[in-house]
């Protein structure tokens, strides 16, 4: 519509006026800004554009603020914390991305932006470049130094697996550790595919290492984390920043099963071991039982060979120098021979001896006779009459018949002297007719009338013959 006509030679003045004929008011900015808002959102209600992210920010209220760009333009975008929370990548800048959304403007800074719906990686060159730079990012972070590589435990009693509950991963993994070696297997049901995936995935594992020892669930000692194969954007959030993280973090070993052989994900670098498929896996995770069953009898036999090895060998040494040994019959046959041959000299002596002794008696027996005896027994008994002479002379207590007294100490040795008396407690006097106790220096008590005992007379002389 033609605008109002306005004569140049008529003066402007200080004070608009309208024209005559003149049908347009004027407008507010706010006003235009509204129109040019209502063009632009009824013109460019639905567009899709190519270009690379440009100072990408996340507010704290969620909402995502980023720019798009190409060689010769660019454009302000928002992305609302709705659809910004379903996005299956972290949008990072340099990604060559195509959104979907709807032009509008901002009368705040009167210019235009795109509200963003949906955002994806434009095509799968964009997506390998976002995975080689996440990936160079992560590296230089240490998080797939091998130095942080654990060693898998030999027999894990409880083994935890992350993946879909539905799949025939889980059925594989399963059917292969009964296979092998039965063990207590926990699962922990995340999707592997699509929007959410990555934070579940990321938060089995957490869950995994958070559980205590000993605790009512038993805590894996060995995590293993699968998928089946698929194409770049199937396994996308095996390669998310959160899900790589948890897999390094976790305390206890984690095997990364996603895919199949020729299929890589961060996931794996991040992991301790990588297994080419979830099938692997389980391989890996534990030994053939039945393998260890022949493994242990091969060594018990092993061992019972290297404990009977010696005896045998000191069986066979103990063999062979008995048989260098002689026999018993040559070694006791000298002996034996020598044995008779003293048994034949003592036998020959007894004989002898006898005879000798016989001799002998019979020449003793010849000087004997009845005279000569009867002459040997008189000298005889006079010698034993003088020996009782002689000992009736000698008795000390002879002389108390003639009124002597004999002094004896306590213990009844003989006292001599008047010092060997004084040294005594009591003194013992020998009577004629009894004994009397006195001490030294005391007057003597009267003397006891005991009757002596009498005298034994003497033994008579018997006769020889």
């Amino acid at each position: 519509m033609p605008g109002p006509y306005y004569d140049d030679d008529e003066d402007a003045g200080l004070v608009a006026k309208d024209a005559a004929g003149d049908n347009a008011a004027a407008l507010s900015v706010s006003e235009i800004s509204a129109a040019l808002k209502r063009v632009v959102e009824d013109r460019f209600g639905f567009v899709r554009i190519r270009g690379e992210l440009s100072g990408v920010k996340r507010a704290a209220s969620g909402h995502l603020y980023l720019s798009l760009k190409d060689e010769n333009a660019r454009i302000d975008g928002i992305m609302w914390r709705g659809n910004a929370g379903r996005l299956g990548f972290n949008p990072e800048d340099g990604i060559e991305v195509i959104v979907t959304g709807k032009l509008t403007t901002y009368p705040g800074r009167s210019n235009y932006q795109v509200v963003i719906d949906r955002m994806e990686i434009a095509g799968e060159g964009a997506l390998l470049a976002l995975l080689a730079k996440t990936k160079a990012r992560l590296e230089a972070e240490g998080l797939f130094d091998p130095a942080r590589k654990r060693r898998l435990p030999f027999l894990p009693r409880v083994i935890g697996v992350v993946t879909s509950p539905t799949g025939a991963v889980i059925r594989d993994i399963l059917h292969r550790l009964a296979d092998r070696f039965p063990v207590h297997v926990l699962v922990w049901p995340v999707l592997v595919q699509g929007q959410g995936a990555a934070e579940q995935v990321a938060a089995a594992v957490r869950g995994f290492g958070a559980l205590e020892a000993g605790g009512a669930i038993p805590r894996p000692d060995l995590v293993i984390v699968a998928r089946g194969g698929g194409s770049i954007e199937d396994l996308w959030c095996f390669n998310e920043e959160v899900v790589v993280r948890a897999v390094a973090d976790c305390p206890i070993p984690v095997i990364s099963a996603v895919g199949h052989e020729t299929d890589t994900t961060l996931v794996d670098f991040a992991a301790d071991l990588r297994a080419p498929t979830p099938t692997a896996a389980a391989e890996i995770a534990v030994p053939v039982r039945e393998e260890l069953i022949q493994q242990l009898a091969e060594l018990a036999l092993r061992q019972r060979r290297a404990v009977g090895r010696p005896l045998q060998l000191g069986r066979e040494r103990l063999q062979a120098r008995a048989e260098r040994l002689p026999k018993p019959q040559a070694l006791f046959s000298p002996h034996t021979q020598r044995l008779d041959q003293a048994a034949e000299r003592l036998r020959r002596g007894l004989v002898d001896r006898t005879h000798q002794a016989r001799s002998s008696f019979e020449r003793i027996g010849n000087r004997l006779s009845l005279p000569l005896l009867s002459a040997r027994l008189d000298r005889a008994q006079e010698r034993l009459a003088g020996l009782v002479r002689l000992h009736a002379s000698l008795d000390p207590d002879a002389v108390l018949q003639r009124g002597y007294v004999r002094v004896t100490g306590a213990d009844g040795a003989t006292l001599t002297s008047r010092a060997a008396a004084a040294e005594e407690a009591s003194l013992l006097l020998h009577f004629r007719d009894g004994a009397l106790k006195v001490a030294p220096g005391e007057a003597p008590s009267a003397p006891s009338r005991s009757r002596p005992a009498p005298k034994a007379p003497p033994p008579e002389q018997g006769k020889l013959l």
